[in-house]
């Protein structure tokens, strides 16, 4: 999808210098309208040439509006979305967003997967360790993947930190095949 991606950078890098004072209020709004963008039935009335963009973009900002208010700003940006035929676009626009967002404020988000879920404490724990290790504060979410045996492995980014049972078993093979 690197061509949405593409698509997105630009909307979200200037959402986001409107917004930076702001920007976990606009997170939320952002999310909820990304959400509602994805819904399939909405996908297919954007792309109807006999829907004018006014109405599609009302779609979206009514269905918003009830759980959180989109300011006026936000209320142009999804009409020129709509204009510009690039609701499609939300859901990648707001992950970057965020991740802009979360890099002004020094956070780095992370996936943590394991064989088992990890208690509240426990993560704590591991999160403070990661923190040292990486050298950044994180924001930390858990996947399961029963496949590493025990242990776990760390994703932050493009870096990857692995000390599942899994992964020593991988590298023992390796060295003992070499």
């Amino acid at each position: 999808m690197a061509e949405l991606a593409t698509i997105a950078r630009p909307y979200a890098e200037a959402l986001f210098k409107v917004f930076q004072a702001d920007a976990p209020n606009a997170l939320n709004w952002l999310d909820n309208v990304a959400a509602v963008s994805s819904d399939p039935a909405l996908r297919d009335l954007a792309a109807n040439p006999n829907v004018a963009a006014t109405k599609v973009a009302g779609v979206v900002l009514g269905a918003v509006e009830k759980s959180s208010p989109v300011p006026e700003v936000g209320a142009n940006f999804v009409q020129l979305l709509a204009e510009n035929r690039r609701l499609s676009a939300l859901p990648e626009i707001a992950k970057q967003f965020r991740v802009l967002s979360n890099a002004k404020n020094g956070v780095s988000v992370g996936v943590v997967y394991s064989a088992f879920e990890l208690d509240g404490a426990a993560l704590a724990d591991l999160s403070s360790s990661l923190e040292k290790r990486f050298g950044k504060r994180l924001t930390l979410t858990q996947a399961a993947d029963e496949s590493l045996i025990g242990g776990v492995r760390v994703v932050v980014g493009d870096e990857v930190f692995d000390t599942s049972i899994k992964a020593r078993l991988e590298q023992m093979q390796v060295a003992l095949t070499a």
